[in-house]
């Protein structure tokens, strides 16, 4: 077994940083969720960067960064990981709905569009069928 003091060694100068874990991921990803409640969504995507680099398959971690860089306005960085999530989840209505949020809010309202009426086709909600306007003429 190597020797405790190599371990912090390796960790850097800072021996109190903590060992990842799957309860460490668990408390940053719940921490990273009240910190976008809070209105802190840099502080969240910092807390999820750690989470996604070790579990680089969890989709609602990776949508509740989606989420925080739309909060943070870093509409590109938004848009690749709502992509992402779609890819992995292309049913996830929020997902889209919240992508067509991104391109509504980077001006691209054709994109935009789309995603409204695919969040309001895979789930009826009155948002998404407000936003999906399908009442209006293209």
């Amino acid at each position: 077994m190597a020797d405790p003091r190599e371990r912090t060694a390796r960790r850097g100068r800072d021996a109190t940083v903590p060992e990842r874990n799957p309860e460490t991921d668990v408390i940053d990803f719940r921490a990273a969720e009240h910190l976008l409640d809070a209105r802190d969504p840099r502080g969240a995507v910092k807390l999820l960067d750690s989470v996604i680099a070790a579990h680089p398959e969890n989709t609602a971690a990776r949508l509740l960064r989606a989420r925080a860089f739309f909060a943070a306005a870093q509409l590109r960085p938004a848009e690749l990981e709502f992509e992402l999530v779609l890819e992995r989840e292309p049913d996830n209505a929020f997902a889209h709905f919240a992508l067509a949020r991104t391109f509504e809010r980077s001006g691209n309202p054709e994109r935009a569009t789309r995603h409204f009426r695919l969040a309001a086709a895979l789930d009826p909600k009155p948002e998404y069928l407000r936003a999906a306007k399908f009442d209006e003429r293209d």
